[in-house]
């Protein structure tokens, strides 16, 4: 009997074998995880996805921060990031001057940011613009509401003439 309980655990173990085995292949292969240090445009990416979740505390401290460590390509797409962030008083020239600085830059540490820098410096240039198709449309709003105003005050003018005129008399027979 006691070959028989042999037989049994080493089946056992076998079968247990083979689906630790098989489950381990079935995993799905690692993710390259980025690290917080790594300067690539991947994490840059990253990076502004996760001001998106910071609050505007949080935001103003990271502004503080990015100014007090060195100038980096990838420090200066981070900063042109958060000036240009939605949730924060935007300041896209600057971002937009740090930028450049990174495109014109032939520093090895540069070049793998170009491709991003162009992207998001065509994304503020786009948004520059329809800022001022904005102000300029207000203005014109502004402007056409004071005319209405003023062509309202005439026509207010004009009845009240018209109500102080004396009548003319009535004339009988229709013949004057």
């Amino acid at each position: 009997m006691s070959s028989k309980n042999e037989l049994f655990r080493r089946r056992l173990a076998a079968c247990l074998l083979a689906l630790a085995m098989a489950g381990c292949a079935s995993l799905p292969p690692a993710k390259k995880l980025v690290r917080v240090d790594e300067t690539t445009p991947e994490s840059a990416l990253q990076y502004y996805q996760g001001l998106g979740k910071m609050t505007g505390a949080e935001l103003g401290r990271e502004r503080m921060v990015l100014v007090a460590v060195p100038q980096t390509p990838y420090t200066q797409v981070r900063m042109a990031m958060l000036l240009g962030h939605p949730r924060v008083q935007h300041d896209l020239n600057k971002a937009l001057g740090l930028l450049d600085a990174v495109l014109k830059s032939n520093d090895p540490a540069a070049v793998p940011f170009h491709p991003l820098a162009r992207q998001i410096a065509d994304n503020y240039l786009e948004r520059l613009k329809l800022e001022g198709q904005l102000d300029k449309q207000g203005q014109q709003l502004k402007e056409s509401q004071r005319k209405v105003a003023e062509l309202q005050d005439k026509l207010d003018s004009l009845a009240d003439i018209e109500r102080t005129l004396t009548p003319r008399p009535r004339t009988v027979g229709g013949k004057r």
